[in-house]
């Protein structure tokens, strides 16, 4: 293999018993049994004991009493088999052992502020310490699995037809949800660039380039808040096609997500995936991104409840509720309301059944026999409502199903439930501005025959934008792309945007419509939080090689830090300092 190693610590087999054999890597452990010297010698494949016998080598032997643990060390010596009693059948090499003839300390390693195979090692030091970090198992396996993935992808995407071109990340701010990051040109002080958010419009640039089908492993920069599946940079699966259908670019991912699981040796799920309507999920799930391991499905009560005589119901917009399979306490009952009110909710209504069945509440009195009749639920269950705006509901009872669904362990770990979530709104309404915004981004095509509804009737004009979920998890958005020049500018005039905003901003795209541009749409796939759930973490940061914390920082290099007076000169950039 090399002058250092024959080959890799957990690749001694004993087919190889009375070779003689050189292998290097890092002390896991050392054990002094009063003569003989064992060493657990670790490299990303696993784990060899060397066995070092002052007898047979005692130069080796004087060496051994100075090693420590993770010393990175070097020792040739004869492949032999343990004694049946000393088999070790929990790791491949546990048949045989090295007996040493030679051992060299490669590089010394000072006392470690946590051991490798220490498990509750707090994430802060895990990022401060990320080199030794690495050497972990954990790490090991993510980042490996990992690139194994992204070779799957690639493999996938060019035997689809795609290739992959580059684009700059240096760019024109443009929308896209997130704020952008800005670098001064010290060339042209007051100027910026940003990162790119994505390759959106550069990616569409293609199709009108006449390049058909391309992708690539892209890094896009947002900044916004850090959470378990977000950081300021990542990579997404960045691909495009012309003239395609909407199923064309939705069976393009599923070949690529088939093609991860089979590269792992796990078992793909199967094509085609559900599809679910945006209108559908959100009344049936309250969310855009439903988990559908789990049932707990929402139900709507509105025109039921018009002339109810339980006011908080009657004179809402909307009321829907859902059924837990629980008869719950008054404790666990103001517990789950505190929840629902830190969404947002006024109050939580319910229906209390117990086991034989009579119901148990404060607002059954104002009920009528044909509700109490339409909302009655098993014995041992609770019926628990919300009433108040559409959105509000949504939002409660989404989050409320969700934490149902873990705090009484109705969700189904074993299961991988892929599925699509299409027919989105083309706008919703902005909250602080009472401005018509975009639910994906300003260039998502509108259904087709909703393109009058952009200027006559904008919250009812849907689009072609679709989503890719899994268990519960959104990886990735996509659409057909508006082609069309003038149906570009009526969405920008929709949002507010001047004829003189708009050319200011997407001038140079807008001409590029105008020249012949077919039609296309494509999909942005978020790798990380497809590697996280692949890798089974909860968080992206563990298949994340250097990741930032929560608050944005990086332990290990201690970035972001104050610059010098003299660069900010150099850059015309003057910094205010918050007040304590």
């Amino acid at each position: 293999m090399s002058t250092w190693r024959d080959l890799y610590a957990g690749q001694v087999r004993p087919d190889q018993v009375g070779q003689e054999l050189t292998v290097a890597g890092w002390v896991a452990r050392r054990r002094d049994h009063g003569g003989l010297i064992f060493i657990d010698l670790r490299d990303h494949t696993g784990i060899v004991q060397l066995v070092v016998n002052p007898e047979r080598a005692p130069k080796a032997a004087r060496t051994a009493h100075d090693i420590r643990s993770e010393f990175v060390v070097r020792a040739q010596g004869e492949v032999v088999r343990r004694a049946p009693d000393a088999v070790n059948p929990n790791i491949p090499t546990g048949e045989v052992e090295l007996q040493v003839n030679e051992l060299e300390i490669v590089s010394r390693s000072e006392p470690l502020p946590f051991q490798i195979d220490d498990e509750g090692v707090e994430e802060p030091i895990r990022l401060r310490y990320r080199y030794l970090d690495l050497r972990r198992e954990r790490m090991q396996r993510n980042l490996r699995l990992s690139a194994t993935v992204i070779g799957a992808i690639r493999r996938s995407m060019e035997e689809q037809g795609f290739i992959d071109v580059w684009t700059p990340s240096m760019t024109l701010g443009t929308p896209e949800g997130a704020r952008d990051f800005l670098i001064p040109m010290r060339l042209q002080p007051g100027r910026f660039y940003a990162l790119a958010q994505s390759p959106q419009l550069f990616k569409q640039l293609f199709m009108v380039g006449g390049l058909d089908r391309y992708y690539q492993i892209a890094t896009a920069w947002r900044d916004e808040d850090l959470r378990a599946d977000r950081q300021f940079e990542f990579r997404q699966l960045d691909l495009e096609l012309a003239f395609p259908t909407r199923e064309e670019v939705l069976d393009v991912l599923e070949q690529v997500v088939v093609a991860s699981f089979e590269a792992l040796g796990r078992t793909p799920p199967s094509r085609p995936f559900p599809r679910m309507a945006y209108a559908d999920a959100m009344l049936r799930y309250g969310s855009d991104k439903p988990d559908l391991r789990f049932g707990l499905e929402i139900q709507d009560a509105t025109a039921l409840t018009r002339d109810s005589q339980f006011g908080v119901f009657a004179n809402a917009e909307t009321v829907r509720y859902l059924v837990a399979p629980k008869a719950f306490s008054r404790g666990e009952l103001q517990k789950l309301e505190d929840f629902a009110k830190e969404w947002g909710a006024k109050g939580l209504a319910y229906l209390v059944y117990d086991e034989n069945g009579e119901v148990r509440s404060p607002i059954a009195m104002f009920l009528s026999e044909d509700e109490l009749e339409a909302f009655r639920a098993p014995p041992g269950s609770t019926v628990l409502f919300v009433a108040d705006t559409t959105p509000m509901v949504e939002r409660v009872l989404g989050a409320l199903r969700l934490h149902l669904g873990q705090d009484l362990g109705l969700v189904d770990e074993s299961r991988d439930e892929f599925h699509w979530v299409l027919d989105f709104p083309l706008f919703l309404k902005d909250e602080d501005t009472g401005q018509w915004t975009f639910v994906h981004h300003p260039f998502t095509s509108p259904a087709p025959g909703h393109e009058d509804l952009i200027e006559s009737d904008p919250g009812a004009a849907l689009s072609q934008h679709y989503d890719l979920i899994w268990n519960g998890w959104e990886q990735g958005s996509g659409s057909i792309r508006i082609h069309r020049q003038e149906i570009q500018e009526r969405v920008f005039r929709a949002m507010g945007m001047s004829d003189e905003e708009a050319r200011a901003k997407f001038g140079w795209f807008v001409d590029a419509l105008r020249m012949g541009a077919p039609p296309h749409g494509g999909f942005a796939l978020g790798i990380e939080r497809f590697l996280a759930l692949l890798a089974g973490e909860s968080n992206i940061r563990e298949v994340i090689a250097f990741p930032k914390t929560a608050s944005g920082s990086d332990p290990l290099t201690g970035a972001p830090a104050p610059t010098t007076k003299e660069r900010l000169d150099e850059l015309g950039i003057s910094v205010k300092t918050q007040k304590a």
